[in-house]
């Protein structure tokens, strides 16, 4: 028989999801600023918790790339994406997503359509209830391109995207559509596409929507911003001696 937990170790875990929600969502919602330091005991005791769920909580948005652990300083909030990093997280989305698109309509027995259907369904619900969308924005976003990623079939490259906690970054830089009606119009376009198996019409829609995201977070920038191009297939590297 494994030995039985401690009243303050089971109440500090069964506190980590609350701890992790309120935490994620300060961060998110910019309460707690970009490279700002972060005092456990004091989160501790902002939350009326102990210690312990907060250092489990660090360790998970250490994981989401949200805080970065420096040796000797703690725990602080990594820095919002700088342009090149949104232009290089785009293009990447550019060179996965429309291909994840495309192949999700070309197979008709593990078509997605019906997974996206009820995923804008719920967001949309939501958008009728609720005032403050960033937090349901962002997982609905979240939601919505890993069900066409993994409909692509290729863990591989699901994994890498996942990798990039692109969302998680993205909405943290600018609210790009406050109220989620554009988002949805663009999630339709794409779900449309894929329902219809009409592979060129989901890689073209999907690949719009990319291009769209990419020039509304970038209004976090001041200043001329070419526009995000087609990448291509990835190049070759060639390495000599």
């Amino acid at each position: 028989m494994p030995p039985r937990q401690s009243s303050e170790t089971s109440r500090g875990k069964a506190a980590v999801p609350d701890v992790y929600s309120a935490m994620r969502a300060s961060i998110l919602e910019g309460e707690i600023a970009p490279g700002t330091r972060i005092n456990i005991d004091a989160v501790a005791r902002g939350l009326g918790v102990s210690q312990t769920p907060v250092r489990e909580v660090l360790q998970r948005l250490e994981g989401d790339n949200l805080v970065v652990y420096n040796p000797g300083r703690g725990y602080s909030t990594t820095p919002l994406l700088d342009l090149p990093e949104l232009r290089s997280l785009f293009e990447f989305r550019l060179l996965v997503e429309p291909w994840a698109a495309r192949a999700a309509a070309v197979d008709r027995l593990a078509n997605p359509a019906g997974s996206l259907e009820k995923e804008l369904g719920s967001f949309q619900a939501v958008m009728k209830r609720t005032g403050d969308l960033r937090q349901d924005l962002v997982a609905h976003d979240t939601r919505f391109h890993d069900t066409i990623l993994a409909a692509s079939g290729n863990p591989v490259v699901r994994h890498a995207f996942a990798q990039t906690h692109c969302h998680l970054h993205t909405f943290r830089l600018y609210p790009a559509d406050v109220d989620g009606a554009i988002t949805v119009a663009e999630h339709t376009a794409v779900r449309e596409a894929i329902e219809a198996c009409d592979p060129e019409r989901a890689e073209a829609a999907m690949t719009t929507h990319i291009r769209n995201s990419f020039d509304r977070f970038a209004q976090a920038f001041e200043g001329e911003l070419p526009p995000l191009e087609d990448s291509g297939p990835p190049r070759r590297r060639i390495i000599t001696s």
